[in-house]
Formats: structure tokens, C-alpha cells, sequence
């Protein structure tokens, strides 16, 4: 499987408009312009305007920034989170692994949106509570991938002269473990970061997410629904880019697992 340029080079180009692209495009994203509503995408505004006249393509990218931080923030804490219980587990096999095995249990047992609507409705949601939140619910199929080639790779006999040999426990795992562990860890960030946008977004558009006056894609699709039919814009533009973000991440993490299974047959 070839390397997917193109999901890379758009990926890379949402990333671009959304943390570079105000430095080039000044337009106020929370500038009222009363003669201005509800305009479709011209010249004076390339994306349109939402109800009250504010410029849907500064907004898009002060949006873009926001979903794209509690994106890439959750999926960056629930890898590690799946990393650290799954080599624990795997390595240390016994209670540990019992009881990992009940925790993760325990979290699968109710569905995961559900758990962050559960969750989120007892606490007022922020940028930094919305990645707690999402990557509490997020670790687990991390882990358990984690935890499954953990075991396969205690069982080499590599490992197993090390630990006889009196080799510490943390000198095998960061030095053998990790960069064994490594593509696996990387597949699951990639598809950790869109689920996570996909559940921020969600969360924004129940009203459960992001809220007023900060602006996520989730808020802003939202804001769009109730006039959907005459002013299509609003709610496109954002989940465009969220249909952007997640399918190049998506094409991305397929190559990586195409790349760490050929790596595993050569080996």
C-alpha cells in the first residue's frame, strides 16, 4: 500500500488554515455585521456569514483550532493511557493483569458516547474537561491491543533470557517493548484523534460540548441546523473539514497498519 499523499497533504493543509491561516485572513470571528446576515459565500466573505453576520471562514478556523486541540490532546493521553496499562498488564501477567482486565471490562460495559454524555452533564465543559472526558472513554481498545502483543512478545525467548539474566524490568520494556509496540501505538493515535474530533463534535451539537462565546466545528454545525435550507453554508463548511480530518487520518492509520503487519509476515 502506498503512502497516501494526498490525505497527508490535506490533513496538513486543514492544519495550515486553522493555526496559520488568521495570520493571513484577519477577518473578527466574533464581529457583528448587521447588513450582513445570513450572506452567502462572495468576495467580501469567502465562506458567507451566519445570523448575525459574523465571517464563517474566521469562525471556521477558530473553530478548526479548538476541535482540533481537544482531538489531538485526547487521543495523545488515551494512547499513552492504553500504552502504560497494556505493557503493564502484559508484562506483569498475574493480579495485575487480572484487574486489568476487570477495569477495562467495566469500561466497556456501557456504551462509550453514552458514558461521555453521562459524564460531561455532571461538569461544565471546556477545552481542557472535553480531553479529559474523551480520552477517560477512549484508552481502552488502546490498551487491549497493547496488552494482547505484550503477551506474544514475553513469550520470545529473547525476553525470557533477559529476565533471567537479571535484566531490569524497566531496561526490557522501554528498550524491547516500545519500539516493538510502537506502529500499533502510532494506528491507534491516528484513529484516536478523528474518533475524538467526531465525539467533540457530537457533544457540541447536543449542546453538551463547546459552549458560546468559544467556537469548535461541533458549535458551529449547530448553529447551522435551523437554517439549513436557506443558508446551506453554515453547516458544510465545518463538517467538510471534519470529513477532511477524519478521512485523511483514517487513510493514514490504514497505511501504518499496513506497514507494521508487513513488517510482523517479514519478520
Amino acid at each position: 500500500m502506498k503512502f497516501p499523499y494526498v490525505s497527508a497533504a490535506l490533513l496538513a493543509a486543514v492544519f495550515f488554515l486553522c493555526f496559520l491561516g488568521p495570520s493571513f485572513y484577519t477577518a473578527d470571528p466574533y464581529a457583528l455585521h448587521p447588513d450582513a446576515l445570513l450572506m452567502p459565500p462572495s468576495h467580501a466573505h469567502w465562506l458567507g456569514t451566519d445570523r448575525l453576520g459574523r465571517d464563517l471562514l474566521a469562525r471556521l478556523m477558530q473553530g478548526g483550532r479548538i476541535s482540533l486541540i481537544i482531538g489531538v490532546g485526547s487521543a495523545l493521553i488515551a494512547s499513552l493511557v492504553g500504552l502504560i496499562a497494556g505493557i503493564t498488564a502484559g508484562y506483569l501477567r498475574g493480579r495485575v493483569d487480572k484487574a486489568f482486565v476487570v477495569v477495562v471490562d467495566l469500561f466497556l460495559t456501557f456504551p462509550t458516547f453514552f458514558l461521555l454524555l453521562a459524564l460531561v452533564s455532571y461538569v461544565e465543559a471546556s477545552v481542557w474537561v472535553l480531553i479529559f472526558v474523551i480520552s477517560v472513554t477512549g484508552w481502552m481498545s488502546m490498551a487491549r491491543m497493547i496488552r494482547a502483543e505484550s503477551f506474544a512478545i514475553g513469550q520470545k525467548p529473547f525476553v525470557k533470557i533477559l529476565r533471567i539474566a537479571g535484566v531490569p524490568g524497566w531496561k526490557i520494556v522501554f528498550k524491547y517493548f516500545a519500539p516493538l509496540l510502537a506502529p500499533i501505538f502510532f494506528v491507534s493515535f491516528t484513529f484516536g484523534v478523528g474518533g475524538a474530533i467526531l465525539s467533540e463534535s457530537a457533544l457540541s451539537f447536543l449542546g453538551l460540548g463547546i459552549m458560546p462565546p468559544q467556537i469548535s466545528w461541533g458549535t458551529l454545525i449547530s448553529e447551522g441546523k435551523e437554517v439549513m435550507e436557506i443558508a446551506w453554508w453554515i453547516s458544510f463548511f465545518p463538517g467538510l473539514m471534519i470529513f477532511l480530518v477524519t478521512f485523511s487520518l483514517m487513510q493514514i492509520s490504514d497505511w501504518l497498519q499496513s506497514r507494521a503487519n508487513r513488517k510482523e509476515v517479514l519478520a
